[in-house]
């Protein structure tokens, strides 16, 4: 379309990069001016929490965390699927898997956290509510941890190969990740040392409706308690350069074989070690080392040992292909019409190779190999049975061969002595004679009728003589 820069250099997109780069200073003169009109601590660069956290609607109230978490978890599936199919994947996929791993995973999440915490849920001061997720907390090692079991369990029942769907998948977790970090935001939790940064996070004091201090889930009366490190920001920043760099890497040397989910790990830990080292809230320490931090380079290390060690290259397009679905072990009816469709394939299998009797009498092992019923030889017998049939076959090819062959010599014997034992009229006896071409069959002695004529009778005892 004529008009629209396309690249860098072209007069239009100049032209069009100063507009920008005016309004944007106008922008910011203006936001500087009001603000540092106030006091000098009225800082602009500094980041506002949202005033609260939790909104009423009803009875049910509509916590930030839990949308930015469904938010992240849409968008993680969205880029899944858009991947896998790019891939060669089927369609729907990513869904499918996703109804396995997203229950496991905000179980461990959340059982991460509670381990890590435990102080916060069962020592002295503990509020004992340590199942209410929509409060917050949920440790991502745990997430991906059973997360990734729940996929494994997934993958197995699809039959779809377990890596290759988490080369498809590690973007879209990292950018879930992002999203999620919203949700620190809001809730004012997770946050790094006091600073005087440009940047720093402004943390209010919040207040519920009896004027109780709660800093979750009260409304903010704008009195700032400290200036922070935004970690929240620092990490859904760096998530969001990693899932870039995951893209890019991807399309570019097209990795597989779940090397691409072990580069998204390693991405993840060496930004998160550093973000734990700025952080100032209560968590457990060894040695002085947040628990996180020791996680985070564990995990690293052993990311980075399966990226090179893993297979190079990447999965075909039909190994992505998801085959039929096995029942599980208590559906004892599909399971039983499931083996019936795999045994009747298995005999046509055999069928098209021919291994099947001409009967149809076929018995499958496991290993396809067709069996003969009960009752039929197999193997040696069979042959020596079929080579005795064929045998007595010839034998009695050969025992009828000599009777007939007597029976042409004796008949040639009645014709050189001139009589012909089966002609009674004398005009036969003589077109036999005159065309021996066209007479009849000799018979055999037993079927030969008796000699009435005396006057042949002589000739037929000189000529047995």
């Amino acid at each position: 379309m004529r008009g629209v820069p396309s690249r860098r250099g072209v007069p239009a997109f100049r032209a069009w990069r100063a507009a920008s780069a005016t309004v944007g200073a106008v922008t910011y003169r203006v936001l500087a001016d009001s603000v540092l009109s106030g006091s000098a601590a009225d800082v602009l660069a500094y980041i506002p929490s949202p005033p609260r956290g939790v909104w009423e609607i009803g009875p049910f109230p509509l916590r930030a965390y839990a949308l930015c978490i469904i938010i992240g978890i849409v968008a993680a599936i969205w880029l899944g699927e858009k991947r896998w199919q790019q891939r060669g994947g089927e369609g729907g996929t990513v869904l499918d898997v996703a109804m396995f791993a997203v229950p496991f995973g905000l179980v461990g999440g959340r059982l991460y956290h509670v381990a890590t915490d435990w102080q916060k849920y069962f020592g002295a001061n503990a509020t004992g509510d340590w199942w209410a997720i929509w409060e917050g907390g949920l440790g991502i090692w745990g997430a991906v941890l059973l997360g990734g079991v729940g996929a494994w369990i997934a993958c197995r029942v699809y039959r779809i190969p377990l890596p290759a769907f988490g080369d498809a998948i590690a973007p879209g977790i990292l950018l879930a990740q992002a999203i999620g970090r919203l949700g620190n935001w809001f809730n004012q939790e997770l946050y790094g040392r006091e600073t005087t940064v440009p940047w720093g996070l402004e943390i209010y004091l919040r207040f519920d409706a009896n004027g109780q201090l709660d800093m979750m889930d009260g409304v903010s009366t704008g009195v700032v308690e400290k200036v922070v490190h935004p970690t929240f920001l620092y990490e859904l920043v760096w998530n969001l350069l990693g899932v870039a760099a995951l893209l890019y890497l991807d399309k570019k040397f097209r990795i597989g074989h779940g090397r691409l989910f072990a580069l998204y790990v390693a991405v993840y830990c060496f930004g998160r070690f550093w973000v734990e080292l700025l952080r100032d809230d209560e968590a457990t320490h060894i040695a002085g080392i947040r628990v996180n931090s020791f996680t985070s380079a564990i995990v690293f290390l052993c990311a980075i040992a399966y990226f090179v060690l893993a297979t190079k290259g990447r999965e075909t397009a039909e190994q992505l292909r998801s085959k039929d679905h096995r029942p599980w072990p208590w559906q004892l009816s599909k399971l039983r019409a499931y083996g019936a469709a795999g045994a009747a394939t298995a005999a046509a299998t055999a069928t098209a190779d021919g291994d099947t009797a001409e009967d149809g009498s076929v018995t499958l092992t496991k290993d396809e190999e067709a069996e003969p019923a009960d009752g039929e030889p197999t193997g040696e017998g069979a042959a020596d049975e079929g080579a005795a049939d064929k045998g007595a076959t010839d034998k009695g090819a050969a025992d009828k061969e000599p009777t007939d062959k007597g029976a042409a010599d004796k008949a040639s014997t009645d014709k050189a002595s001139g009589s012909v034992p089966t002609a009674t009229d004398d005009n036969e006896t003589g077109s036999a004679d005159d065309n021996p071409s066209e007479t009849a069959e000799p018979e055999s002695p037993a079927t030969r009728p008796e000699q009435t004529d005396p006057t042949k009778s002589g000739d037929a005892d000189d000529t047995k003589s």
